[in-house]
């Protein structure tokens, strides 16, 4: 990967000077404002990541690059071939099924199709497979560098909703250009504002639509940039894009991948984990930090691979949303915890999935109720996404019911009432972000740690006797400074202007 990023950027540049931008007499072409030009770089920027996308794909996937591109122009072919109102339900219906397909029939291998078309499709592994299935097989020999294709395809498969439904979307808009309508300079737009502003009805092109769902430097792990933002930074660059920010970002990458080798090389929760042990051996101390820490190396390997690529295409000079803001530690709303950890995924989801279906609106018991049922709807949607595991859907229903106390306690406790009480409504949101922490510890150690037997175990192992209740209190209580700190942290962050709502 170290290697794609130094050679990707250097073809990029040979790219470029072999089909160069027409000259502009206001300066550099990657700044400029003439929408001629910037239609131009827009069209020499897709056609290099329409063909290095073909050559990435082969690379890595082998011949089942076919299959990846089989998958895409249907869904290409769903969104520009339909009638305007089934686009939706098209979408989200092919989508969902291909995760389901891709699971269930293990990416598709030729080995297997090709039994299906032969005249004995049961033959087995003893048997004297035909010519058509010893092609199949052979096939399957040239996988290329991830043989396995289907296992972060997830990640794609956001993309091909995007691309769809910001296409369904943007045939409302045509008859008016919102960027004349608001007065904004496209040179200089908002991640907002390029999220929001349709394409324009030529930039639905299957090269352009290509060259997003198999943007090299996004492709296999994110984050998650949208098709209209994709399209708006390749017509103009963000100001953004500044080298000694992208210095600083690599700086802080390898600051993280030294962190996340010192965490391994000192201690062992993961192997402790992947081990099973018998969680009754250990004391509520350890159960507890062993839980913490490993909340720790998921956040670091989650980490790791998202600053890499969010480097690559700050290097290629696009600039997508940064997954983790916050530390893992530095959270104590369960709400803006989900808006702080893969923040590019959460912005996804609140534009294709929790705005169409109307947001939350707990004013009224029917609103609370309906409210509720996105939340569930969402993080179903979330856990079969990340995964067709049972642990995982039951770490996506405890997050939404873990949610609830929070969203029940601001409606208790407004902040308005308690203007004149501030050191009062601080100690009560306290004690709430206690119970905040705890609820979200045990949802995440369901989904990526130790699953429900091994939280029932640890859970066991604290309230087996009065030492592991006298160690919670103690727990809790520290758990009750460290929020202290946060809000303080919070507070520092708005006298200085900076307000991330997370």
């Amino acid at each position: 990967m170290a290697a794609l990023i130094v050679v990707h950027p250097l073809l990029r540049r040979l790219w470029n000077a072999v089909f160069p931008l027409p000259s502009t007499p206001n300066g550099s072409p990657t700044r400029t404002t003439n929408p001629e030009v910037a239609q131009a770089r827009l069209n020499q920027r897709t056609t290099f990541d329409f063909v290095f996308a073909l050559l990435f794909l082969v690379a890595l996937h082998g011949v089942s690059a076919l299959k990846v591109l089989t998958i895409l122009y249907l869904n290409y072919t769903l969104a520009t071939s339909l009638p305007k109102k089934y686009i939706p339900l098209a979408t989200w219906v092919f989508n969902i099924g291909t995760l389901f397909a891709n699971e269930i029939f293990n990416g598709y291998q030729f080995r297997d199709i090709a039994r299906l078309l032969s005249s004995n499709p049961k033959l087995d592994a003893t048997a004297d497979p035909g010519s058509l299935v010893q092609l199949g097989m052979w096939l399957d020999t040239y996988g290329g560098i991830m043989r396995r294709w289907e296992i972060l395809f997830n990640i794609t498969i956001l993309r091909l909703i995007s691309f769809n439904l910001d296409y369904y979307w943007s045939l409302d808009r045509r008859a008016g250009s919102p960027i004349e309508k608001k007065q904004l300079d496209p040179s200089n737009l908002s991640e907002r504002d390029r999220v929001t502003t349709p394409s324009q009805p030529g930039d639905f092109s299957f090269r352009n639509y290509l060259a997003y769902a198999v943007y090299a430097p996004l492709y296999l792990t994110g984050p998650i940039l949208t098709f209209n933002d994709y399209i708006s930074q390749q017509r103009y660059r963000t100001a953004t894009i500044e080298t000694g920010r992208t210095i600083r970002y690599a700086i802080r990458f390898v600051l993280v991948l030294l962190a996340m080798e010192i965490v391994l090389h000192y201690d062992y929760v993961g192997a402790i984990s992947k081990a099973r042990p018998n969680w009754s051996t250990y004391t509520p101390a350890q159960l507890s930090l062993l839980s913490y820490f490993n909340l720790h190396i998921i956040w670091l390997k989650l980490l790791i691979p998202w600053r890499l690529f969010r480097l690559w295409a700050l290097v290629d000079g696009i600039d997508p949303p940064e997954n983790m803001i916050r530390c893992v530690s530095d959270n104590y709303s369960t709400v803006q915890f989900w808006r702080a950890w893969h923040r590019s995924y959460n912005k996804w989801l609140v534009r294709y999935i929790y705005i169409p279906l109307g947001g939350n609106d707990f004013r009224s018991f029917q609103g609370a109720v309906r409210s509720i049922l996105t939340f569930f709807l969402i993080f179903t949607f979330v856990a079969l996404w990340h995964d067709i595991k049972l642990r995982l859907l039951m770490w996506g229903w405890m997050v939404v019911f873990f949610m609830l106390p929070e969203i029940i306690g601001k409606m208790l406790f407004p902040a308005s009432k308690w203007e004149n009480r501030p050191t009062a409504y601080r100690m009560i949101t306290s004690v709430g972000a206690v119970a905040n922490v705890l609820m979200m510890m045990a949802a995440n150690l369901v989904g990526f740690a130790v699953g429900l037997d091994g939280l029932q175990s640890i859970l066991r192992g604290i309230f087996h006797d009065f030492s592991g209740v006298l160690f919670l209190v103690t727990a809790c209580t520290a758990l009750f400074v460290g929020i202290q700190i946060m809000f303080e942290i919070r507070e520092s962050e708005l006298r200085k202007g900076i307000n991330l709502k997370c």
